[in-house]
């Protein structure tokens, strides 16, 4: 069963900021999981430091997946590590301007990360640099929109047979 560890919270977040001193941005406790905020440019380096530090062992790619913030105009790239060693979850996080949606891939770190890339660049259009396929997965080749971006219309803006004032519009 997993557990929160507030000592080893506290060694790992002292580690990366030992190693990456102004890199991360932000650390927290979110529900049952640490989550550190990393600055894009050392994300590959982070997380090379996560799994092959001795005392971390951060040598599962559990999740890989994409966000979207309108407001900032900021695409996400959130990782969730496993440690089997110590039995130890964390969650790292990312963001890219949706201008130039450009990250290090992490299939140089976890080969397994490649599906879940190519799912995020998929749904959400973050290109993973160094990725050796980055390809449409699971939508058609030609579709040139990116689904779950929160700006993805939910509709057929072009139907003319339904009348909005049921739906309260």
């Amino acid at each position: 069963m997993f557990q929160i560890i507030p000592e080893r919270n506290e060694l790992v977040v002292a580690k990366l900021i030992s190693k990456f001193m102004g890199s991360i941005e932000s650390h927290e406790v979110m529900t049952d999981m640490l989550c550190i905020t990393v600055k894009k440019e050392v994300i590959e380096e982070a997380l090379f430091f996560l799994r092959d530090d001795q005392e971390l062992q951060y040598n599962f790619l559990t999740t890989l997946c994409g966000m979207h913030y309108p407001a900032n105009e900021e695409l996400g790239v959130v990782y969730h590590l496993h440690s089997f060693v110590n039995n130890h979850r964390i969650r790292i996080k990312t963001s890219v301007p949706v201008s130039d949606p450009r990250i290090a891939t992490a299939t140089s770190v976890w080969p397994s990360a490649n599906w879940q890339e190519r799912e995020t660049y998929d749904f959400f259009g973050i290109l993973f640099e160094g990725h050796p396929n980055l390809t449409r997965i699971l939508n058609v080749e030609d579709m040139v929109d990116f689904p779950l971006r929160k700006d993805f219309p939910l509709e057929d803006q072009t139907r003319e047979d339904k009348d909005d004032s049921y739906f309260g519009r």
